[in-house]
């Protein structure tokens, strides 16, 4: 009967938890560059947090400078560097800890999805982008 029960309260709670991950919550906006890009123009919003000195994330730069030129215009890319001092809060509020990251917000201003820390491939970015409507 206890095992069932927690059964029960387990699938309960992981619905719930899908449910509020569906709906995704807002990205914040904790930087000049963030409030400029994300929810504008009706595009969705690729976060990119970089050291731009660290050969990792020049690699991923590069892989998202293509991928923005093949698909021209179709979303923005706000990036959040080490180097700025008013891009620190991002860091925080976002809660990365490992660099190159990245994270997908739609164009209603959600957090769609977050992806591992370490370089991404162009296939699984532009995945992302495509499962976006």
């Amino acid at each position: 009967m206890k095992r069932r029960l927690t059964a029960i309260i387990t699938a309960v709670l992981m619905a719930t938890a899908t449910l509020a991950l569906a709906a995704g919550p807002s990205a914040p906006l904790s930087t000049p560059t963030l409030k400029q890009t994300i929810a504008t123009n009706g595009k969705p919003t690729l976060i990119f947090f970089e050291n731009p000195n660290g050969g990792p994330c020049r690699m991923q730069k590069a892989m998202l400078d293509l991928l923005a030129e093949k698909r021209k215009g179709t979303f923005n890319i706000a990036s959040v560097s080490t180097l700025e001092r008013n891009d620190q809060r991002g860091f925080y509020d976002y809660g990365v800890r490992s660099l190159p990251m990245l994270v997908l917000v739609d164009k209603a201003g959600k957090i769609s999805k977050v992806f591992p820390p370490g370089i991404q491939s162009i296939e699984s970015i532009a995945s992302a982008l495509d499962g976006l409507k």
